[in-house]
């Protein structure tokens, strides 16, 4: 799609909520709002791929704080960042003075003197991660009202307790590239499941994620999982909610072969059990570090009474035609490779492994479009003054 007609699209949309707003939680932005993200990403991705600079800042920084290890996302920040024209600054809280009782209003205020935009990480405690990043957002209103700040900096959520934007965004994206559109969503069904691991303790974001976002697009969602690896109450709710107005289907079952039945996209991925990520939670908050080791055996056990739940090419013959899209957001438990016995075996992984770079390359450009739409104010006019400048993105090649 030509640049014009991207920009186009965004014309009709009504984006003016997004503006120096902050991206926390998909179910947050309206139908105008997410539309608008995939249409700037496909539109930076065009832009980069023609050769063409997308650097809208000349200066400034980007805030990195990540609480949990990461790969993608860590680096799809930095490269979103940069290709704004934005040099990253990761925050280490252990070299900070939060680590000495600095309160959350003066780190964010510390850190946002010449900041642009605060990407966030805070996935490992139920009730908190989300909760924090709503604290640096009002810390950051109040900075700026009152004059401490020259710019309010966006805040991105890269990954909490409850979603994982970027990841989900960057899956619908790529979805709608591989089926020829958003229109052709309609009616396609899609697996998310669980699937051994043998860790623990892995969030449950992107299942959340993927139930409360793609139910929005009329899809069909099947939500499978053993008894006892519930997510949260209230996303169920929002699922079953988001169906019923966008005309989709969702359900849950415990039952891996059910929901695999006809799919069109499979998203087999482990993750940890709502009541239990909720007890680990409490534990560290009480530091009952013994208590945290005795969880961290019950929950092992627990997932090893599942090692049937393997994304294998025997459930993956009962897929649409046996040749479902494979998605998952990586690192994966390869089952041979990584570990003994994981979530994919190496023959599905190896087959999908190519497609499967191409969605996590998606990341990116959805995390550089949500920062380009909370600091410009007029998205299609900017996408089309880059292209018409013309300024190279390499100097010499």
């Amino acid at each position: 799609m030509s640049l014009s007609k991207l920009a186009r699209e965004l014309d009709d949309l009504e984006l003016s909520r997004m503006f120096g707003d902050d991206f926390l939680l998909t179910g947050e932005k309206t139908e105008d709002e997410l539309s608008a993200v995939f249409t700037v990403a496909d539109a930076l991705r065009k832009l980069r791929m023609d050769g063409v600079s997308t650097r809208i800042f000349d200066s400034g920084i980007a805030v990195s704080l990540f609480r949990d290890n990461s790969t993608r996302t860590r680096f799809s920040y930095a490269s979103a960042c940069n290709l704004l024209g934005l040099a990253v600054s990761d925050l280490d809280e252990g070299k900070s003075q939060a680590a000495h009782g600095e309160t959350v209003r003066e780190t964010a205020n510390m850190i946002s003197f010449m900041a642009e935009v605060c990407g966030i990480r805070d996935d490992m405690f139920i009730g908190r991660g989300n909760s924090y990043m709503r604290a640096v957002s009002e810390a950051l209103d109040l900075g700026f009202a009152e004059g401490t700040l020259e710019q309010r900096p966006a805040v991105v959520n890269l990954q909490c307790d409850i979603d994982h934007p970027t990841q989900t965004m960057a899956d619908m994206n790529y979805i709608i590239q591989e089926f020829g559109g958003v229109q052709n969503l309609k009616g396609k069904k899609i697996a998310m499941t669980w699937a051994y691991s043998p860790s623990y303790g892995k969030p449950l974001s992107v299942p959340q994620g993927v139930a409360g976002l793609m139910t929005r697009f009329g899809m069909e969602v099947a939500l499978a999982y053993p008894q006892g690896y519930e997510v949260m109450p209230d996303v169920i709710d929002t699922a079953l909610e988001n169906a019923r107005s966008s005309g989709g289907k969702f359900y849950a079952t415990s039952s891996m072969e059910e929901a695999f039945s006809g799919a069109d996209i499979v998203y087999p991925k482990s993750w940890a059990p709502f009541a239990s990520m909720k007890t680990r939670s409490k534990l560290y908050e009480d530091g009952d570090f013994e208590g945290i080791k005795r969880l961290e055996k019950e929950m092992l056990a627990q997932n090893a009474l599942h090692k049937d739940w393997e994304c294998n090419r025997a459930i993956m013959d009962a897929t649409k035609d046996g040749k479902a899209l494979y998605l998952h957001c990586l690192p994966a438990d390869i089952s041979g490779v990584s570990c003994e016995q994981g979530e994919v075996s190496a023959e599905i992984f190896n087959q999908y492994r190519t497609s499967l770079y191409k969605q996590a390359s998606c990341k990116p450009y959805i995390i550089a479009a949500m920062i380009f739409l909370a600091k410009v104010k007029d998205p299609s006019g900017a996408l089309m003054q880059l292209a018409r400048s013309g300024n190279p993105r390499a100097l010499f090649k």
